[in-house]
């Protein structure tokens, strides 16, 4: 299928971005530097994967980190090419295999305004790089794409709901569009994708008291 798009403007074409052991920021067009919102959102897990990487040590840890992000970042690759109605690389049969898998949800998805758009909102003091932007049945939604071994419980990845609803926020302010549905499209090894439909108001007052945990957590960094 050959998916329309539509671009609609945000006012810039890219955002510089700092990368340090704190995590990254991105430096807007008029010279501030907001975190990015997966860096935020990092303090809701960052306990638990401390536990994790005790648990299995940090040479086994990394080593399936590695391989996760790794996955991720191609499929990603190869969903985006597809969407933009490229001709499709070789990529590892795994890799083709996730596509293939998710191309009843995709085909969900009809007019597209943006793609990896860099965003950043004032308001909430972040920013981010959203997968899409467009239609998901019909409605305006940000749509999100995620891999995984196993099917997640919707308990287990609130932090997804939160990363796109700052989305939805930095959206808005970036174009004045307002989107209030959010989409998570997850891809699953042997299993049918999961998606998940959420409404940004239900998860932004969780996503602001995350942001100033975030914050809280900065000013207790020793210096």
């Amino acid at each position: 299928m050959k998916f329309i798009h539509e671009k609609i403007e945000i006012g810039y074409d890219d955002l510089k971005v700092e990368t340090k052991s704190s995590g990254r920021k991105y430096i807007t067009p008029d010279g501030e530097a907001y975190p990015s919102i997966t860096t935020v959102l990092g303090v809701l897990s960052a306990d638990s994967i401390a536990a994790w990487r005790a648990r299995v040590g940090d040479e086994e840890a990394n080593k399936i980190s590695l391989k996760a992000t790794t996955r991720g970042t191609a499929v990603h690759d190869l969903v985006e090419k597809y969407l933009d109605n490229e001709e499709l690389p070789k990529v590892m049969p795994h890799v083709m295999a996730s596509l293939s898998n998710l191309k009843p949800s995709l085909s969900r998805i009809g007019k597209i305004f943006a793609q990896e758009a860099p965003l950043y909102s004032k308001h909430l003091g972040v920013a981010g790089r959203v997968d899409c932007v467009g239609l998901y049945d019909g409605v305006p939604s940000i749509i999100d794409f995620k891999t995984s071994k196993k099917p997640k419980k919707r308990e287990w990845v609130t932090s997804y709901f939160m990363q796109e609803a700052a989305y939805a926020i930095m959206w808005e302010e970036r174009t004045g569009m307002p989107i209030t549905n959010l989409v998570t499209i997850m891809d699953i090894d042997n299993e049918e994708p999961m998606v998940y439909i959420e409404h940004r108001d239900n998860w932004t007052a969780k996503l602001k008291e995350t942001i100033e945990l975030y914050h809280l957590k900065q000013r207790q960094r020793p210096l």
